[in-house]
């Protein structure tokens, strides 16, 4: 089982509070997290990756185990802590501006 944490403005998309909670088949990978939240909650369809080139937004950022996800490979496997449940994986929106 998988812990999700979404932003505020993700969880009010998908109407959920707290942390998600996904079954997600090894290897679990960025692209197979992401793959299983958008299939359960296919509201947040487009508001993580772009709807056709499946690449992450520009101001979405994803952490695990204090490292910074976001540029890995979508199928490299995930640390794994995550991937057991021990920690969660973290959906961040980025802030921009002067």
């Amino acid at each position: 089982m998988i812990r999700v944490v979404l932003p505020q403005h993700l969880r009010t998309l998908a109407k959920v509070d707290g942390e998600v909670q996904l079954d997600v088949e090894d290897p679990v990978t960025l692209r197979s997290i992401l793959d299983a939240l958008e299939a359960r909650y296919p509201m947040l369809c487009g508001a993580i990756r772009d709807h056709e080139t499946r690449k992450r937004r520009a101001l979405v950022r994803f952490f695990a185990c204090s490292e910074d996800l976001t540029h890995q490979p979508d199928d490299e496997p995930i640390p794994k802590d995550v991937a057991e449940g021990k920690e969660p994986f973290l959906i961040i929106g980025a802030i921009a501006g002067g």
